[in-house]
């Protein structure tokens, strides 16, 4: 699983900037309680890109997606695979 320092570089590297705020935000629920790792089905999937949309526009969507990407492919999910479309089809997938 990337850091939050690798998600920040990735960003600055294909975007120029870094989208902190964008991934502190996908990772708000990292190590709480109830779901200590397992934290990615609620905003790691399209519903979630589309609310970063709202609060940080596309350039802020776009960071999301890279950061769920690479969060995917550490969980071996095939990079030619959709994006989980919400909480529901994220947890479906078997990536819960």
């Amino acid at each position: 699983m990337p850091t939050f320092e690798k998600h920040c570089l990735k960003c600055q590297q294909v975007l120029g900037e870094t989208f902190s705020e964008v991934h502190l935000w996908l990772d708000e629920y990292f190590g709480q309680c109830p779901y200590g790792t397992r934290h990615r089905h609620l905003r790691h999937h399209l519903q979630g890109i589309e609310e970063i949309r709202k609060r940080w526009g596309d350039r802020g969507a776009k960071a999301a997606e890279i950061h769920i990407r690479e969060d995917l492919d550490g969980d071996g999910w095939p990079s030619d695979k959709p994006i989980p479309e919400d909480s529901n089809s994220y947890r479906k997938s078997g990536l819960w």
